[in-house]
């Protein structure tokens, strides 16, 4: 078992860690940002990463406190799913309700994940880090194909 402290070195080291791979990465090597994350021009709108004990997950979230604009963010991905999924083999999970662990907070999430890691097992990192370039890049291209369009239905 770790400590609260070790658990914080942990994490620091991991995100540390996955900064050089990302650094690296033919794809991501020459990018001024490697990742959009928050920064999707949308309010309430964010791609993430997540990693636990049990899975690491990518993730495209919905978090806006308006819960109609929530909703209605989610129903306009619905209708370009086939956009969305492009690229992933299993189709993503599609969870209209999720209450986020760290705060409590209702969102509505889109998200793909590989299972059977922890966040523990430093041999298991480079998978984790394999995982989220790859998921993480067609996830970015296949919203940004979009993003217009929800940013335009989101207005009215």
């Amino acid at each position: 078992m770790y400590s609260k402290d070790e658990i914080k070195k942990l994490r620091l080291t991991f995100w540390e860690l996955f900064g050089k791979r990302c650094e690296v990465h033919p794809e991501l090597q020459f990018r001024k940002r490697k990742w959009v994350l928050h920064r999707t021009k949308i309010k309430g709108v964010a791609l993430r990463f997540d990693v636990s004990r049990e899975d690491a997950k990518v993730i495209l979230e919905l978090s806006n406190r308006s819960e109609n604009l929530r909703f209605k963010a989610y129903e306009f991905l619905e209708r370009y799913k086939v956009l969305i999924e492009e690229g992933f083999e299993q189709g993503l999970i599609w969870e209209f309700f999720h209450e986020r662990e760290d705060s409590g907070k209702e969102v509505c999430r889109i998200f793909t994940r590989l299972p059977n890691v922890d966040f523990h097992r430093q041999n298991q990192w480079p998978d984790i880090f394999n995982f989220y370039i790859d998921n993480m890049l067609q996830l970015e291209n296949n919203f940004m194909s979009i993003r217009d369009l929800l940013q335009e239905e989101l207005k009215n």
